[in-house]
C-alpha cells in the first residue's frame, strides 16, 4: 500500500487528475514519472527545473503489500555519464524535493570526483521498524527501482546500511547496487568509513594549502597548527562523525578530538575525548554521548572546566577548536539569523578556522543558495574561517562505491538470473565463490583507497588557488566552478558513439509506403535506406514522405525517388560540440553516424538541447 505521509503529500500538493492519468501499473507496482518538461507539476513539489536538471523524477508504492512500501527517485543529470549514482535515504519525512537537493549534490559530488557517473538520489518513506520490517521494505523498494536499473545505481544513505545494500543485490544483482559487503565483492562503505576518510584527507590537505592563503586579508594572520596543537570538533558522531574521529588518530597523531554530539546531546574535554572508547560505544549502541557521561558520572575523571556534558546537541557549536566537521545529517548548521531555522546562528558560533563538511549541504533552491552565500559572506570573508564544501570533501564513498562498477564483476562470478531473489541459494552460491569475492573486494578496496587520496588533495588544491584568485568569490562559488569544470570536460569529450540512438533502416527497393509504415512502427522521424550490402545510400524523414503524400504521389513510388542522396553524416569519434556546430551549420535536425558505409546510429536534434546546458557550463568558467 501507499505510505500514508507519501499519499497525502501528493494530494496535497497535485490535483489528482495531473498524476493519476500517468499512474503506470506493473505486478502491483505504481510509478508516477515527471521529467524536465513538467515545469509547474515539479514546482508543485518544490522542485526548480533549470539546465542541469532533474531528468527524472518518480513517486512509486507498492499498492499489493501489507507493509507501507512507497518513495521517491530523483534522477538528476547524467551529463558526466550512466547510470546515475547516489544513496537511498530512509526517514518517514522524506519528499521529492529533498531527493531533489541530494541528487543535485550527487552531480556535483560525482563531478567532482572525476567520476563516468551522473547525479542520483532515492529515498523510502517509512517509519522506524522492527529489523524484519526494515528489510521487507528495502526488498520491496529494490523491485521498485529496479525498473530504472540502466539510469540508477542505490547505495547506502542515512538509514540504511550495506547490509541493506546486500539485499538489494540478492533481488537485483550484483552490478545493480554499490557498497555491498566483502562477501560480495563490495567496498562496503559504511565499514571503511570511506566517506570519513575523505574529510580527514581535506583537513590534511588544506593544512598544507592554507599558508597560501595568507594572500587574502582576512587570512593575513592564520597560524597553521602542527598535528599536535590540531582540535577537532565533530557534530554527529554517526557512520560519518565516528569514522572520522577514529581515522584522524590514525592519520594525524596527536590531533585532539574536543567534542563530539548525537542525537541525546555533546561531549566535550579540552584536553582531548579518549575517541577509541567512544568508537566502540558506538559500534555497540549507535549512540555514545549520554552513555559516555553516565559511565563517568561516578568516577572522578570529570573535571570542572575541563569537561562538559549537554543534552542540547546543538550547543557543541558554541565550543571552539581549529576544526569544526559537520557530520550531521543536517544540512542548514549554520546562518546569520534564525529565519531558515539553523543548528546555531554565527553569532554565537564558536571560533573556528576550517569546516570541513562531512555532511550534505548542498540544494539548488535559489533561496537555500542565497542564505548559504550570506553564511559564507559572513562566516568566510569576515570571519576568516575557510569552508570545505561537503561534495569536494566527502566523496570518498561515491569514489570507493564507483570501483564496484570501474572493476567489472567477471562474468562467472555474477549470481544467476534463475537465484535472484531466493537468499538462501543466493547465500550458498557466495559461499561457494568466497576466496573470490573476497579477492576482488581487496582489488578494489585498494584502487579506491589510492584514488580518493588523489581526488581530494587535488580539490583542495583547486578550492585555495581558486579562492587566492579572486578575492571576491566564496567557497561555495568555488567548489560549484570545480565540479562544473569536471562536467564540461567530460561533456565535451563525448562522442557520437556514446550519444547516438538507433535509427531504424530500410532497403532501396522499398515504396514509400513502406517507409511511412516503418516510421510508424519505430516511433522515429528519420529512416536510414541501405543497399542490398547494408550500406547507406540515402535517408528518408517524415517530412519527405508527407510532402510526397501532400503532391498526390501515389503510395508505391520508390522509395529512391523521394530520399536524400546528399546526407551529412559524422563518424563515431567526433565529439559532442563537433556535433552541434555541425548541426547547426548544415541547419538540419539529425545526422546518421557511419563508419566504413555501414550505419551505426543517429545522432538528433535532441543535442541541440544540450547546448544551453554547454554554455551554462562554459560561462561559468569565464
Amino acid at each position: 500500500m501507499i505510505p500514508k505521509i507519501m499519499e497525502k503529500f501528493l494530494r496535497e500538493r497535485l490535483p489528482v487528475s495531473t498524476w493519476e492519468n500517468r499512474l503506470v501499473k506493473q505486478k502491483g507496482m505504481c510509478f508516477i514519472e515527471f521529467n524536465s518538461l513538467d515545469i509547474e507539476r515539479l514546482a508543485r513539489m518544490d522542485i526548480e527545473v533549470d539546465q542541469l536538471g532533474p531528468r527524472l523524477v518518480v513517486c512509486m508504492w507498492n499498492e499489493e503489500s501489507p507493509l507501507e512500501i512507497g518513495g521517491y527517485l530523483v534522477v538528476d543529470n547524467l551529463a558526466m555519464g550512466q547510470p546515475s549514482m547516489g544513496g537511498i535515504r530512509m526517514l518517514p519525512d522524506i519528499d521529492p524535493s529533498a531527493i531533489h537537493n541530494l541528487a543535485r549534490g550527487m552531480t556535483l559530488k560525482n563531478a567532482a570526483a572525476d567520476l563516468p557517473y551522473g547525479g542520483g538520489k532515492s529515498g523510502i518513506v517509512s517509519e522506524r521498524l522492527s529489523s524484519k520490517q526494515h528489510q521487507e521494505i528495502i526488498k520491496g523498494f529494490a523491485k521498485l527501482i529496479y525498473r530504472y536499473h540502466d539510469i540508477y545505481l542505490p547505495g547506502p544513505d542515512v538509514g540504511t546500511c550495506d547490509d541493506d545494500m546486500k539485499t538489494i543485490a540478492i533481488e537485483n544483482g550484483l552490478d545493480s547496487v554499490v557498497s555491498k559487503p566483502l562477501e560480495m565483492g563490495g567496498n562496503r562503505i559504511d565499514e571503511l568509513g570511506a566517506a570519513a576518510g575523505s574529510a580527514i584527507i581535506a583537513l590534511q590537505a588544506l593544512l598544507g594549502e592554507m599558508h597560501k592563503l595568507r594572500a587574502l586579508p582576512q587570512f593575513k594572520n592564520v597560524q597553521v597548527p602542527n598535528f599536535k596543537e590540531l582540535t577537532v570538533l565533530i557534530q554527529g558522531f554517526g557512520a560519518v562523525g565516528a569514522h572520522a574521529a577514529r581515522i584522524i588518530n590514525e592519520r594525524l597523531p596527536g590531533a585532539k578530538v574536543i567534542g563530539i554530539s548525537d542525537v541525546d546531546g555533546y561531549i566535550f574535554n579540552k584536553n582531548g575525548l579518549p575517541i577509541s572508547k567512544l568508537f566502540e560505544i558506538w559500534k555497540e549502541n549507535g549512540l555514545v554521548t549520554k552513555i559516555f557521561f553516565n559511565e563517568l558520572s561516578n568516577q572522578d575523571e570529570i573535571k570542572l572546566g575541563e569537561f562538559k556534558y549537554s543534552t542540547c546537541s546543538d550547543d557543541l557549536l558554541r565550543e571552539s577548536a581549529f576544526c569544526l566537521i559537520p557530520a550531521s545529517p543536517i544540512s542548514n548548521y549554520l546562518d546569520v539569523d534564525n529565519s531558515t531555522s539553523p543548528c546555531i546562528t554565527t553569532r554565537w558560533m564558536g571560533d573556528w578556522t576550517v569546516i570541513i563538511e562531512g555532511a550534505n549541504t548542498y540544494s539548488p533552491i535559489e533561496s537555500r543558495k542565497n542564505a548559504r552565500a550570506r553564511m559564507e559572506r559572513e562566516v568566510y570573508r569576515r570571519e576568516g574561517v575557510l569552508i570545505g564544501t561537503d561534495y569536494l570533501v566527502n566523496s570518498g564513498g561515491v569514489i570507493y562505491a564507483a570501483q564496484e562498477r570501474l572493476i567489472k564483476t567477471p562474468e562467472h562470478l555474477r549470481i544467476p538470473e534463475r537465484l535472484l531473489g531466493k537468499s538462501d541459494p543466493v547465500e550458498n552460491w557466495l559461499d561457494k565463490n568466497s576466496s573470490e569475492y573476497c579477492n576482488l573486494a581487496e582489488i578494489r578496496r585498494k584502487a579506491a583507497f589510492e584514488n580518493r587520496e588523489e581526488v581530494i588533495r587535488r580539490n583542495m588544491k583547486e578550492l585555495v588557488d581558486l579562492l587566492i584568485s579572486d578575492a571576491d568569490m566564496l567557497p561555495c562559488e568555488a567548489a560549484e566552478k570545480i565540479s562544473i569544470r569536471r562536467v564540461t570536460s567530460r561533456e565535451s569529450d563525448r562522442t557520437a558513439e556514446e550519444i547516438m540512438a538507433p535509427i531504424p533502416t530500410i532497403t532501396i527497393d522499398k515504396t514509400v509506403k513502406d517507409a511511412a509504415e516503418k516510421l510508424i512502427k519505430s516511433n522515429r522521424s528519420i529512416l536510414a535506406v541501405t543497399s542490398t550490402e547494408s550500406n547507406l545510400v540515402g535517408i528518408v524523414t517524415d517530412w519527405d514522405i508527407t510532402r510526397a503524400t501532400s503532391l498526390g504521389n501515389p503510395d508505391d513510388q520508390p522509395l529512391e525517388e523521394i530520399m536524400i542522396t546528399d546526407v551529412i553524416s559524422v563518424s563515431p569519434d567526433e565529439n559532442i560540440l563537433d556535433l552541434i556546430r555541425k548541426l547547426e551549420y548544415h541547419e538540419i535536425s539529425a545526422m546518421p553516424v557511419i563508419k566504413d558505409g555501414c550505419v551505426l546510429g543517429v545522432v538528433s536534434s535532441d543535442l541541440l538541447a544540450r547546448k544551453s546546458l554547454l554554455r551554462l557550463l562554459q560561462s561559468s568558467l569565464e
